[in-house]
């Protein structure tokens, strides 16, 4: 179905306090941007420079399998990452693409090429979906591994109609609500959480789908993979049930211009705010250098994480930021080296 076309609610289910029988909405009911501030975007914008290609770096090929404890994360693209733990491959919004956009010859083009072609990676067991924009959802890469793989996939209320509607590969779904578990395996499970943003495909199905993270529960601690996010009062609610983090996967890119771009995407200054607010151990920066979303330069997100930790003293290897193809893993020493 296509961006013009009207569509029903996606997800038919009780009201609750993010979802009024219709459409889902943030903790404090965050409103999002009136058409007005995006035509006073649109014609004031000053957008930082980026590279029109960035030259792939060759990556190191993942393992098939990571056991027991030990985490190893592949750095693919955007907020697509390989996480490997007990004896697991999880992947986070897939994007292989070319472009994130209903159309396949407009909208954002990708800079940079995914780090591990969709191909050459190990067999996947779970995709993780953390909502239904075209920078997450991607339904080509989605159908090219289910083909290959038949994976388990996760996502938000609603996201299921999505594939239903666009899928070609018959991939189905496993839908739910925050703070649903999903069993992932005999020793982790996967928890859906709450983040601060919004869903829609099209011009007429804003938030009728589920947006939110992920906490992965397994033998290495808690792995939390946060979506795309503003900074809200939810984080407190997470908080409240994983009083600390071994990892994080948080966004940094998409953030400028601050006034109109805070409601749904945190600055990297926030994501530093959040690593030491909510105790994580070690974080993983996602959502930048690969495609030209909003304002913020192609150099500019890593710049301002790097004067951000410098401010809060946070040491260098507490906050990642990898290039495409580039992996860390844990040793069984519990100290986390770079690869």
């Amino acid at each position: 179905m296509g961006i013009f076309s009207r569509r029903k609610s996606r997800y038919n289910g009780p009201p609750s306090d993010h979802f009024n029988g219709t459409t889902f909405n943030n903790k404090g009911f965050t409103e999002h941007a009136s058409f007005a501030a995006l035509l006073k975007w649109g014609m004031n914008r000053k957008p930082g420079p980026w590279p029109k290609q960035v030259p792939p770096q060759p990556g190191d090929m993942p393992p098939e399998r990571v056991q027991d404890d030990q985490v190893r994360l592949t750095m693919i693209n955007h907020s697509t990452v390989l996480i490997q733990t007990a004896g697991l491959n999880i992947i986070t919004d897939p994007v292989f693409s070319q472009r994130v956009s209903p159309v396949s010859w407009a909208g954002p083009k990708r800079i940079a090429e995914p780090g591990i072609a969709l191909e050459k990676l190990p067999p996947i067991d779970v995709i993780l979906i953390s909502h239904d924009h075209y920078d997450h959802l991607d339904i080509a890469s989605i159908d090219r591994l289910y083909r290959l793989h038949q994976p388990q996939i996760l996502a938000g209320l609603g996201v299921d109609t999505v594939l239903q509607q666009e899928s070609r590969s018959n991939a189905r779904c496993e839908t739910l609500d925050w703070w649903d578990s999903a069993c992932i395996s005999q020793s982790v499970q996967a928890r859906f959480v709450p983040a601060q943003h919004f869903s829609g495909r099209g011009l007429y199905d804003r938030d009728m789908s589920l947006w939110g993270g992920f906490v992965i529960e397994g033998p290495a601690g808690p792995i939390w993979f946060a979506g795309d996010t503003g900074f809200g009062p939810f984080l407190e609610d997470i908080r409240g049930r994983y009083p600390r983090f071994r990892l994080a996967l948080l966004p940094i890119g998409a953030y400028k211009p601050d006034w109109f771009m805070s409601r749904v995407h945190i600055s990297p200054a926030e994501a530093v705010r959040i690593v030491q607010m909510m105790h994580i151990e070690q974080a993983l920066a996602i959502h930048f250098g690969t495609f030209k979303l909003a304002d913020d330069g192609y150099e500019e997100p890593v710049t301002d994480l790097r004067k951000a930790m410098a401010e809060a003293n946070l040491p260098d290897e507490r906050f990642l930021t990898l290039v495409n193809g580039e992996a860390w893993q844990t040793v069984k020493q519990e100290i986390a080296v770079p690869v």
